[in-house]
């Protein structure tokens, strides 16, 4: 088994069996999603994409949290550039979710605890959700006068324009129950089955024919791709929210702990 130390942010396993564990691993943080970890996993996931003894992708977070989403102090930075640097980091999140639909193996998401925005995103580009009974989702994007622009196709493919609408509208909370029902998860555990669970989708995936899983995704991809936004349309987008005087307003306040001026 090859194994990169515990220390870097992006802990990667891969065992005998082709199957490739990739963790988040900023648990100090809620394994927050920041402008390197998300190039880490672009550069691993494009690597693994040429790695012919691949079999199975399995994404997860370390601690209690998948991931909290966008890193504050990387928002931060991202609030005070430009609206060209924010379209080069936004482009980077929706190549990540991109590669990470179209990779030709299984992916599974392990949702061991909450996940916000981004992270939503990741859940969504996988092929398998299991989650545990713990996990909670947000899309709170709209309280901070930004959009889900990046993630929104995923989201939308997952449980539907309807729902979709409403959550990132709304950019309330919902629970792990709820997100099984709408289909952004396939299956619901106790924290204490996770694991278990986990294991049994990989045996049932590793049964698979490689090269018939990989026509598969490559028809269900098809399907996805009549999306009218690309990857450069959903990152062009989020970048102008970003760098817009409400989206520089909307973090300001969150950061500072007050209301937004549309609250006021």
């Amino acid at each position: 088994m090859m194994s990169q130390q515990m220390t870097q942010p992006l802990h990667i396993t891969t065992d005998a069996h082709g199957v490739c564990r990739l963790t988040l691993n900023r648990p100090q943080y809620a394994n927050a999603l920041d402008g390197d970890l998300i190039h880490q996993l672009l550069s691993v996931i494009v690597q693994l994409r040429s790695d012919p003894a691949l079999r199975l992708l399995i994404l997860s977070g370390r601690g209690d949290f998948f991931s909290s989403g966008a890193d504050l102090h990387w928002m931060q930075q991202m609030a005070a550039a430009d609206e060209k640097t924010n379209h080069t980091d936004a482009l980077e999140l929706a190549l990540l979710l991109e590669e990470l639909a179209s990779l030709p193996v299984p992916t599974l998401a392990r949702v061991n605890g909450p996940a916000y925005g981004g992270a939503i995103g990741l859940i969504a580009a996988c092929d398998i959700a299991i989650a545990s009974s713990s996990a909670s989702f947000t899309c709170s994007e709209v309280r901070l006068g930004l959009i889900p622009a990046v993630i929104a196709p995923y989201v939308i493919a997952a449980i539907g324009q309807r729902q979709a609408r409403r959550w990132f509208l709304t950019g309330k909370t919902f629970e792990a129950t709820l997100a099984q029902q709408m289909g952004l998860v396939h299956q619901l555990v106790l924290p204490d089955e996770l694991d278990e669970a986990v294991e049994h989708e990989t045996q049932n995936l590793l049964k698979g024919g490689p090269q018939a899983q990989a026509q598969v995704k490559q028809l269900t991809n098809e399907w996805l791709s009549m999306s009218p936004l690309s990857s450069e349309d959903t990152a062009r987008l989020l970048a102008e929210v970003r760098a817009s005087s409400e989206g520089r307003e909307g973090l300001a306040a969150f950061i500072e702990k007050r209301k937004p001026e549309w609250l006021k």
